[in-house]
């Protein structure tokens, strides 16, 4: 398994600012499926101490411009203390089924207009994981992952 954990240039100590994504091997008749992962739910006065015209920046071109998704996507995203402690579960509890672990820091300010992972609609190819569901989940950390399965290639061809 392949673990990347970038650090940031910038000093992002207690922010929320970490991104996780994990590679599973395979799900759902599918190979290599990138999972998103994601804190469902946070203290709702935990956003109170953040400056949001500092981590909030001009819109996306072409976005709607949702200042609140914005807002809850870096909700959603991890502390560097929160990004070490899921990192370490995963390779204990899931080390032979993930191809990779990857921790990115994001960059500062978001542009307005970044939807929420929460925000997307389950359907026939996107779906949820809720880790936190999982009886074997032993982190005090919500957890979720959002993942598009027609992103990915079946297992057995469609041919055969």
């Amino acid at each position: 398994m392949q673990i990347t954990i970038e650090s940031s240039d910038t000093p992002l100590t207690g922010l929320r600012a970490y991104a996780l994504t994990i590679t599973i091997k395979s799900f759902k008749g599918r190979r290599g499926v990138d999972v998103h992962l994601f804190r469902p739910q946070w203290d709702p006065e935990e956003e109170e101490i953040y400056d949001w015209n500092m981590l909030i920046g001009d819109p996306m071109p072409g976005a709607p411009g949702d200042a609140d998704s914005t807002r809850r996507m870096i909700m959603e995203s991890f502390t560097e203390e929160e990004r070490d402690r899921i990192v370490e579960f995963l390779k204990e509890q899931y080390s032979g089924r993930l191809d990779a672990i990857t921790a990115r820091p994001m960059e500062f300010p978001v542009p307005l207009g970044l939807p929420a992972l929460s925000d997307m609609s389950e359907g026939k190819d996107i779906g949820f994981i809720r880790f936190d569901r999982i009886p074997s989940y032993s982190l005090d950390i919500p957890l979720s992952g959002l993942y598009d399965l027609a992103r990915h290639e079946p297992l057995v061809d469609q041919d055969d």
